[in-house]
């Protein structure tokens, strides 16, 4: 049995859960999106925060001809000049699903660690 510490989370356009993941608290962010991304739907758009910048997560989404909304690490040498930051505002509607499932006592304090 693995601990759950994270919990990665797709959401379509209105805010509603997708799909989900429940890996364990000691992998990083970008380990787990490709597996997440695999299992999505096509998209036009993938939004997410910097946790999730990495070049393979950009490949994923290339290939499924959608459009990257990730903002590059402060200290990338390519910058954010390609990316559309009027659209990256709508990546509230993630953080509203995970404020929806906080209401959940277990799922905010975690008192089940396990899947």
């Amino acid at each position: 049995m693995v601990a759950i510490q994270k919990i990665h989370l797709a959401v379509d356009s209105y805010g509603l859960p997708i799909d989900f993941l429940l890996p364990g608290g000691d992998v990083h962010d970008s380990k787990m999106a490709p597996e997440l991304i695999a299992r999505l739907p096509d998209t036009d758009f993938v939004m997410a925060d910097k946790g999730y910048n990495c070049e393979l997560i950009r490949e994923l989404v290339r290939k499924k001809n959608g459009k990257l909304v990730i903002p590059r690490k402060s200290n990338s040498k390519i910058g954010n000049a390609d990316i559309d930051w009027c659209l990256y505002k709508y990546r509230h509607l993630v953080e509203n699903a995970f404020a929806r499932l906080k209401h959940y006592r277990t799922i905010a304090t975690r008192y089940d660690k396990l899947a």
